[in-house]
């Protein structure tokens, strides 16, 4: 199956700041390399630079060095909400926080009752509506998602979404979990549908025996009216 070209092209961009990764032995060097990968175009997959060692060694480094490594997780997997909710975390350039928005725009993509204008706004921590839309369009032609700007309901309507973001780490038990889950509710309504669908054969089965015993009583009564027509022609032969 390919892969998404969105996705595809997201992997190739971060595949160079992973080779760079090799040399940034020093923390400064690290956390400057992840300065430099979420201000980047089109690099918006970020878990293969988490797993790279010198990157990774920034968990383990001083404070200052360690926000870094915080800050990379919530743009492979995070939202602006948890951004906003570290207040030591590095300052965010423009581009980096326009980036964040759209990530974070693509997470709440899964529930449409996030979609909303005054949700977003607040969610995004967005001045105006035309700032909104702005990121908005924005995403969809950097072809992160496909969607449409409802004004007169004041929502986005999100028809597709690329796959670019990371899972967090410990997410694939609750994954299995609402899979299973959605796995279940599936079987209940074939099962439904299943029912439905003989109840309606036999109900049509049924509809048909009346048919043909209703086409049978009238085939007896035409016989009869003919038998009938034939007797009263003799009658008057007589």
């Amino acid at each position: 199956m390919a892969m998404d070209p969105t996705q595809q092209k997201a992997l190739n961009a971060l595949e160079s700041f992973i080779l760079l990764s090799k040399s940034a032995t020093s923390p400064r060097s690290a956390a400057d390399l992840v300065n430099q990968a979420t201000s980047a175009p089109n690099t918006y997959v970020f878990a293969e630079l988490l797993r790279t060692p010198n990157i990774s060694a920034l968990k383990t480094a001083s404070p200052e060095y360690t926000q870094f490594h915080t800050l990379l997780e919530i743009f492979a997997w995070g939202t602006w909400a948890d951004y906003s909710a570290h207040p030591n975390l590095p300052p965010l350039s423009d581009v980096q926080s326009h980036k964040l928005r759209q990530l974070t725009l693509l997470s709440l993509s899964a529930s449409p009752s996030n979609l909303t204008y005054p949700h977003l706004l607040t969610t995004l921590s967005l001045p105006t509506v035309r700032a909104l839309e702005d990121l908005v369009i924005s995403t969809i032609y950097s072809g992160l998602l496909t969607a449409k700007l409802n004004t007169q309901t004041q929502r986005v309507d999100v028809s597709s979404v690329s796959p670019l973001r990371d899972l967090r780490p410990g997410s694939i038990p609750a994954l299995n979990s609402a899979l299973g889950a959605w796995e279940v509710r599936c079987i209940a309504v074939l099962d439904d549908l299943e029912n439905q669908i003989k109840e309606i054969k036999q109900k049509a089965l049924e509809r048909r025996k009346r048919e043909l015993r209703d086409d049978g009583a009238v085939e007896k009564l035409v016989q009869e009216a003919k038998m009938g027509a034939m007797r009263f022609q003799d009658d008057r032969g007589k």
